[in-house]
């Protein structure tokens, strides 16, 4: 029997459950309502909706496939929320999305969702990928055509045409100025595809910056199969995570937004040092644990962090490599960021995949890895962590070792075929290659990856 408005009366009596009205109006619309946001950003709401607050229902849009909406919407938006931690898990229902909607057969639901005066905020977690970037940082406009951009632009005029206010455009990914690139390249597309909406955009819409944390495994039939025998109830739509969840917004919104404050929400004038921290620290040692430790032959995250020549790099990259290139902001202290990290990746409860965090590295590894690359490189200093993980990286990105899942995976491994092992580093990263940042290889750091490459096939 599957967890439902009608069944979940039958839950145990210490599983959590939204006492609210859930019919209230919808005041936000998600894109990519994945099991992040429902761990994170859909937990912060459900509170908000359970200390009374009234008309922030989340109306969720799936960019790729309907298997969100096939989870939750026979559950009528219901799912459970487990935090894990070593030997205790404690599950609460989330009441906070009413319903999923699926991108290209949901089309004209989802643009009147977005233009209804209800609506206050759209908020994004499509990954780095889903913003349809370039390899120079512009957005790439046969990409964007498949993605939000055409139907929130539609949205935004048909709000303009009837006198309804602005949105806030909160984007919650891992993208270093997450809110500026939003806007920028939303400004790109409408000046190439309705010009006329610019004006009104600019004047009544923001795009604020945030940083998000919280680590989220994908969920396995295991889990589900476990939680239905504690709970009694089949929920196709459960999520997993740590106890841990931090959310930090910058204090830029258009109209008005739920007290996400008052539930652990940080709302800041500048979210830059905080976001630099996650994205260098914690996102650059996942990335890194997740080649080498793929390499390694380990499949989770606390696997690999129990190998002692990892653990090492891991540490080296966050406090010696990552934390110096980051102003700190008030009472921002990275050294305790950096321990609690490590006792996060260290949770055995979680099961965080390797292969998970390995996706899509073309997008993930400038802001990761490359930016600290360049800010130590202008300091006269190199990198052996970051380095070690560029080799990993190119080893997989090959394509001779595992599936790799990137929007670039034919690109990389078509630079591989041509420039071969000996040359790789420099197309790969070099004036011209397809991974484009600040930082440019020097002799030395060529060596030192090909080094390791050599060693590692």
């Amino acid at each position: 029997m599957r967890l439902s408005a009608e069944t979940m009366a039958q839950l145990p009596a210490g599983v959590a459950r939204p006492e609210y009205d859930r019919g209230q109006a919808c005041g936000i619309v998600h894109f990519g309502i994945g099991a992040f946001t429902r761990a994170h950003q859909a937990a912060y709401t459900d509170a908000c909706l359970a200390a009374g607050q009234k008309g922030w229902v989340i109306a969720g849009v799936s960019m790729r496939s309907a298997s969100v909406a096939d989870q939750l919407n026979p559950q009528d938006g219901l799912y459970t929320l487990t935090v894990r931690a070593a030997g205790q898990d404690d599950t609460r229902v989330i009441g906070a999305v009413g319903q999923v909607l699926v991108a290209g057969r949901d089309h004209a639901d989802i643009a009147a969702r977005i233009a209804s005066p209800d609506c206050q905020i759209v908020t994004f977690t499509v990954t780095e990928k889903g913003y349809c970037r370039a390899p120079d940082g512009s957005l790439d406009m046969a990409r964007a055509e498949e993605g939000f951009y055409p139907i929130l632009c539609e949205a935004l005029a048909a709000r303009r045409d009837r006198g309804v206010a602005g949105l806030s455009l909160l984007s919650c990914d891992n993208l270093s100025g997450n809110g500026r690139q939003l806007n920028r390249l939303m400004l790109e597309w409408i000046d190439a595809r309705t010009p006329d909406l610019r004006d009104w955009f600019m004047q009544n819409c923001s795009t604020p910056d945030s940083m998000v944390d919280r680590i989220v495994p994908a969920s396995s039939d295991e889990d589900l199969d476990a939680l239905e025998g504690r709970l009694g109830l089949r929920d196709e739509g459960a999520v997993f995570t740590e106890g841990f969840s931090q959310w930090v917004v910058e204090d830029d919104f258009a109209g008005p937004r739920p007290a996400w404050h008052d539930h652990g929400a940080q709302i800041v004038p500048d979210v830059t040092p905080y976001e630099a921290a996650k994205l260098r620290m914690l996102n650059g040692a996942h990335s890194l644990l997740a080649y080498a430790g793929l390499d390694h032959g380990y499949s989770f995250v606390h696997q690999a962090m129990a190998d002692p020549e990892l653990r090492s790099l891991v540490q080296q990259l966050m406090t010696s490599e990552a934390a110096p290139t980051i102003d700190a902001g008030e009472g921002q202290d990275l050294a305790a960021y950096a321990a609690e990290l490590v006792r996060r990746f260290d949770n055995p409860a979680l099961n965080h995949r390797l292969i998970q965090i390995a996706m899509d590295g073309s997008q993930k590894i400038g802001q990761r890895w490359l930016d600290t690359l360049a800010i130590q490189q202008a300091r006269g200093h190199s990198c052996d962590a970051i380095l070690t993980g560029l080799a990993h990286w190119l080893h997989h990105v090959s394509g001779d070792v595992r599936p790799v899942e990137d929007p670039q995976a034919e690109t990389l491994r078509g630079v591989w075929r041509q420039a071969g092992a000996g040359g790789v580093v420099l197309a790969m990263f070099g004036k011209g290659g397809p991974i484009a940042s600040d930082w440019t290889p020097t002799q030395a750091d060529i060596a030192a990856i090909d080094g390791r490459l050599q060693s590692l096939r």
